[in-house]
Parts: C-alpha cells; sequence; structure tokens
C-alpha cells in the first residue's frame, strides 16, 4: 500500500499563523497611515510652494512693472531733454552764423572805411589835412575792428557751448539709448511664462555680472546727466540772448559812428564847397581885375607912346632952332617953354614908364594868384570828388546785411528750464 508522503521543514503553531496575520494587518495599516501622512504633508507642501511661487512670481513681476514705469519715466524725461537739446543746439547754431554773417559785414564796412581813406590819401598839397573827416574815419576802422574782435570772441564762445551741448546731447543721447535697451529687455522678462517656448535653465542665473551698478548709482547717474544737460542748455540761453544784444549793440555803435563820419564828410564837402564858390569868386575877380590892369597897361604904353612922340617933336622943335643964324640963335621964351616941355615930358614919360612897370609887377602878381587860385580849386574839386567818390562808396552801407532780428522763442524758449530735477519716480 501506498505511504503518505510528509514533507520535511518547519511547523507554525496556530498561534504563530494568526500573529503572522496580525503583524501583516498592522504593518498595513501603519504603512497606510504613513502614506497618508506624506500625502497631507506633500499636499501642504505643495499648496505652500505653490502659493509661494505664485507671490513671489507676483512680487518679481510687480517689481519689473514698477522698475519699467521708472526707467520709462526717466526714457520720457531723457527723449524731452534730448529734444530741447537738439533745439537749443540748432538755436544756437543759428545765433552763431548770425554772429559770423555780422562780422562779415563787418568787412564791408571796414573796406568801405579803408576805400574813402585810400580815396583821400589822392588829396593834393594844402589839401592834405588832419580834418574831422579823417578823424572819424580812422576812428571808424578802429570801432569796426573792436566789433569784429567782440564779435569774434562771442563767435568763439558760441563754438566752445556747442561743443558742451553735443557732449552733454552724447551722453543724454547713450543714457536714453541705454534706458530703451533695458525697457525693451524688461518688457521682454515681464512677457515670459511657464508656456514661452524660450525658456531654459541658466548657468549660474544669480551671479552679479561684472559693471552692476547699484540703485542710488544708476539714478545718480541719469540725474546729473539731465541736469547738466539743462545747465548747458541755461547757459546757452544766456549765451544767446547776450550775442543777439551783442549784435544789435555792435550794429548801434557802428550806425552811431557811420552817422558821425557821414556827418563829418557832408560838414566837410559843404565846407569845400563854400571854399570852391569863394575861390571861384577870387577867380572871376581876378580875372576882371586882371583885363582891367592889362588894359590899364595897354593905356600905359599908348600914353608913354604918345608922350614919346610929344617928346620926339619937343626934341625936334629944340634941334630944329638950334640952326638958327646969328643973333636969332637967343634963349627966347621959346626955347625956355621947349626945354621945360622936354623936362616935363621926360618926367611924365618916366612916371608913366615907373607906373606901367608897377602895374606889370601887379599883373604878374595877378597871375601868379590867379594860378594859385587855380590850382587850389583844383586841388578842392579834386578833395570834393574825392568826398563824393567816399559817399558814393558809403552807399553800399545804407542797408546793413548784418541786421539781425531774432525770434522771441528763440531767446525765450528753455528760459524756464527747473534748476533741478523735478521727477518724482517711484
Amino acid at each position: 500500500m501506498a505511504s503518505l508522503s510528509v514533507k520535511p521543514g518547519q511547523r507554525f503553531t496556530l498561534p504563530d499563523w494568526k500573529n503572522h496575520s496580525l503583524l501583516i494587518s498592522a504593518d498595513a495599516e501603519q504603512q497606510r497611515f504613513n502614506s497618508h501622512h506624506i500625502r497631507q504633508e506633500g499636499r501642504v507642501l505643495r499648496n505652500d510652494t505653490g502659493n509661494q511661487a505664485k507671490w513671489d512670481e507676483h512680487n518679481s513681476r510687480t517689481h519689473l512693472k514698477d522698475r519699467i514705469t521708472t526707467v520709462d519715466k526717466w526714457r520720457e524725461a531723457l527723449a524731452k531733454c534730448l529734444t530741447d537739446l537738439d533745439l537749443e543746439i540748432d538755436a544756437l547754431g543759428k545765433v552763431k552764423e548770425a554772429a559770423e554773417n555780422a562780422i562779415q559785414a563787418k568787412n564791408l564796412c571796414l573796406d568801405v572805411a579803408i576805400e574813402c581813406l585810400t580815396f583821400r590819401e589822392s588829396r593834393r598839397d594844402i589839401d592834405v589835412v588832419r580834418d574831422p573827416v579823417e578823424e572819424e574815419l580812422h576812428k571808424e576802422v578802429k570801432v569796426i575792428e573792436k566789433i569784429k574782435k567782440e564779435l569774434q570772441q562771442r563767435v568763439d564762445d558760441a563754438f566752445r557751448q556747442l561743443c558742451r551741448l553735443k557732449e552733454a546731447r552724447q551722453q543724454l543721447s547713450c543714457d536714453h539709448r541705454h534706458k530703451v535697451e533695458a525697457l525693451e529687455l524688461d518688457r521682454q522678462c515681464m512677457s515670459f511664462n511657464r508656456t514661452s517656448g524660450n525658456i531654459s535653465f541658466k548657468v549660474n542665473p544669480t551671479r552679479i555680472p561684472d559693471g552692476s551698478t547699484a540703485l542710488s548709482e544708476w539714478e545718480l547717474n541719469s540725474r546729473c546727466n539731465k541736469e547738466r544737460a539743462d545747465a548747458e542748455m541755461r547757459a546757452s540761453v544766456d549765451l544767446r540772448g547776450a550775442i543777439t544784444l551783442a549784435i544789435a549793440q555792435t550794429n548801434n555803435e557802428l550806425d552811431a559812428q557811420r552817422i558821425a563820419t557821414e556827418f563829418a564828410l557832408r560838414k566837410r564837402m559843404r565846407d569845400m564847397e563854400a571854399a570852391l564858390s569863394e575861390l571861384r569868386w577870387q577867380e572871376k575877380n581876378t580875372l576882371e581885375e586882371i583885363a582891367e590892369m592889362e588894359e590899364e597897361i595897354r593905356q600905359l604904353e599908348e600914353d608913354i607912346k604918345k608922350r614919346t612922340l610929344d617928346l620926339k617933336v619937343a626934341h625936334t622943335r629944340l634941334e630944329t632952332r638950334t640952326y638958327r643964324p646969328h643973333i636969332e640963335l637967343c634963349r627966347d621964351q621959346a626955347q625956355y617953354g621947349l626945354t621945360d616941355e622936354v623936362q616935363q615930358l621926360e618926367g611924365i614919360i618916366r612916371a608913366l614908364q615907373q607906373k606901367r612897370t608897377e602895374s606889370q609887377d601887379a599883373l604878374d602878381a595877378l597871375y601868379r594868384q590867379l594860378h594859385r587860385i587855380q590850382t587850389d580849386i583844383g586841388y578842392k574839386t579834386n578833395s570834393l570828388q574825392l568826398d563824393n567818390k567816399c559817399m558814393d562808396t558809403r552807399r553800399k552801407l545804407v542797408v546793413p546785411v548784418e541786421k539781425f532780428d531774432p525770434e522771441v522763442d528763440a531767446v525765450s524758449r528753455t528760459r524756464n528750464l527747473p534748476r533741478e530735477s523735478q521727477l518724482e519716480l517711484a
């Protein structure tokens, strides 16, 4: 018969079996408890970390918005300041150009004054005199040279101020450009979210980049750039006002000097015309006197000829009576009369000849005086012609080309620039 096969091994008792079941149940319950606790902790952690992440992201987004607002305010302020700078640079450039044109116009005035002096160097003899006209012309030359020097100094000041304005604009433009770039980057950061395709892990993102600045330093830099630009614009406005005033003052000064010169020139021309009128009157009277003197000399010569003929008659009579014969050759009254007549005629002829000599000398003196008068008339006519040329030349100055009437806004446009930054930045 078959035998029962008994597998060898340890045999557990029923209590062991029950204990084992109870242990498994207890372990299962403990594991479930532990799992539940861990799940609860995980849920709390997820809630806490989720909320924390949301608040952190919200805070970061808020900070980015605030930063964008702050940078944008500065960008707007710098942009407005750049616009004002561009307008001021343009206005100062126009005033500088006006001053240069004024200097160029003074060259015409100087050329005219020198040309007048050159004309008057052609005066001759006694008319080469240091008269008020020459003094005023020399004074006008000095005034023009002084005005040109002053205006050139203003032009140099304007050039240096333009350089400072452009330097301030360059710094301001660089700052403005950097803020535009920063705004673009911060707005790009604002657009990032979990679904963005261009997000990724970065190497050491929390590092402090080289060249980083503190917030106070950043704001101080922008404020300094703007305040410097404002200061340079205020200085430019003051300089433009000074240049405009200098142009007006120099024009007035030159106009006054020009009027004084032309007044002296006209007075000199009137004096010259009066002198010419007097000389021509003297010439006319001298010519009349010469004609009368020539007629008188002709009459004297005719009388001398007549008296000479009378003397010849008397001489002939006396000579003829010397041939009376013998006793008839007596010294009678006729002889005495003829002798007296000869003596009288000889005296008369000598007196007439003396008078003729004196008259001829007077006529020669009259001719010399006439020559002197006519020469002086020539000198003064030449001087008057030269002064007329001066007046014709000075007609170029009737409408000065350097007149400058600046626009009011060109001077006062930036008068109300803030002395200090008025920005209220968050």
